[in-house]
């Protein structure tokens, strides 16, 4: 009996062994060719109903994946560096067991929205441009969709650089004659009366408010720059004008500074509106202001990324995954957050030390979550109308998009159950 027992022994250890054999590691520390296409990998194998370990911490948020030839033939299409591990998997195991490291299992490729307008506008989008270049699948919507339960069939929210607030980006200043910002103000108009409502800041609460739902419902989403800030502002002013009459012909509410419901917002609080349409900017939460900015200049812009605890903070320590602590800053209409209008339970994930200004941050409602990350491009510092796309090809070890990525796999993440 011993010796049939020391048999089985022998077997499972074989069998464990076996099995360790078969996975490619691939490392996101300073080692990897292309940190992007990277996150493509991880989704290519999701959609094949393979699934991923993604490795929180150890060697800058790695992915752990059943050796396959077609991975391995897609990594080498894709430039993406992999390593075939063996028995160092054990190894691996015991190195995250030890440290501030742990394991999460991703099982399903989310599906993911863009929210973005039909028509062309005179600015690219840096969650579009980093999917794209991770070759991650993708479906785009817009208000008629939303309006009509289209959010039921996404896992992920991205807001495109919208305003919310009915004011068309605040670009009246230099950009009301401008043909694209005609057309735009035009089919909003149009679209809002389509449904019944007197003005496109109406249309733009009602959208607001469906987003809300669809985040406490277990959505995941997705903003930056205006999308941010003006989503929380359209929030706060239900049934109240907050907008100029050069936007939908109405006065301002006489009494609007005490109408702001901060109540009803995500993140943020006590914050106060700029609706004068020759100031570019929404509110004093956007930090430095947009009408008013502290330019540093890319070369001494920065912000830090915190550190969390792998094993009893997953979420964020899933969303700060890096292969640096410390990321170069850039701007946008809304280049950062006032860390003094930020509501007390909104985890702030990275931030300037040396200024008031919050970076990255991450917030629960309902079943669900919600990311803000400020700035436009993080590879283009002072991104500005008409100019051209960035190529992320000059950019695959970006730090500042590896940050939009973590995002769309957060979804398909399930904690690893600890072993008793």
């Amino acid at each position: 009996m011993k010796k049939y027992k020391y048999k089985i022994k022998l077997l499972c250890l074989a069998l464990i062994s076996v099995s360790f054999s078969q996975k490619i590691l691939i490392p996101m520390d300073q080692t990897q060719n292309d940190h992007l296409k990277s996150y493509g990998i991880a989704y290519y194998a999701l959609k094949r109903n393979i699934n991923v370990e993604w490795l929180l911490n150890f060697q800058g948020g790695s992915f752990l994946i059943d050796s396959q030839t077609s991975i391995k033939a897609e990594c080498k299409i894709r430039g993406v560096t992999f390593i075939e591990v063996n028995n160092e998997v054990l190894e691996i195991y015991s190195t995250i067991e030890k440290n501030n490291m742990d394991i999460v299992l991703l099982e399903k490729a989310p599906k993911i929205a863009i929210y973005t307008p039909p028509n062309k506008q005179p600015w690219d989008d840096a969650v579009t441009l980093a999917l794209a270049y991770a070759e991650v699948d993708y479906e785009t919507l817009w208000d008629e969709e939303v309006l009509n339960n289209g959010l039921d069939n996404f896992d992920w929210l991205h807001l495109h650089h919208e305003d919310f607030t009915g004011q068309y980006g605040k670009f009246y200043r230099n950009y009301h004659n401008a043909p694209w910002y005609i057309d735009q103000k035009n089919r909003f108009e149009s679209l809002a009366r389509k449904y019944g409502m007197a003005s496109v800041h109406e249309e733009k609460k009602t959208i607001a408010k469906i987003i809300k739902n669809y985040i406490s419902n277990g959505g995941f989403l997705f903003a930056m720059c205006s999308a941010t800030d003006s989503y929380d502002i359209a929030l706060s002013l239900e049934g109240v004008d907050g907008v100029h009459s050069v936007f939908d012909g109405t006065p301002v509410d006489k009494n609007l500074s005490n109408k702001i419901d901060f109540s009803k917002t995500l993140a943020f609080k006590d914050f106060s509106l700029y609706t004068d349409p020759m100031i570019y900017e929404f509110s004093d939460i956007d930090y430095p202001p947009s009408h008013n900015p502290v330019t540093r200049g890319a070369e001494a812009d920065y912000f830090s990324l915190f550190e969390f605890s792998a094993k009893y903070d997953p979420v964020p320590t899933m969303l700060t995954q890096n292969h640096v602590p410390v990321v170069k800053g850039f701007m946008g209409q809304t280049t950062g957050f006032n860390k003094n209008m930020i509501k007390n339970h909104v985890t702030i994930m990275g931030e300037d030390p040396a200024s008031e200004q919050a970076k990255y941050l991450h917030g629960n409602l309902g079943r669900g979550t919600y990311t803000f990350y400020g700035g436009h491009d993080p590879e283009d510092y002072q991104h500005f109308v008409g100019d051209p796309p960035t190529d992320l090809s000059l950019h695959r070890n970006s730090p500042g998009y590896r940050l939009i990525l973590n995002n769309i796999l957060f979804p398909a993440a399930k904690k690893k159950e600890k072993k008793t």
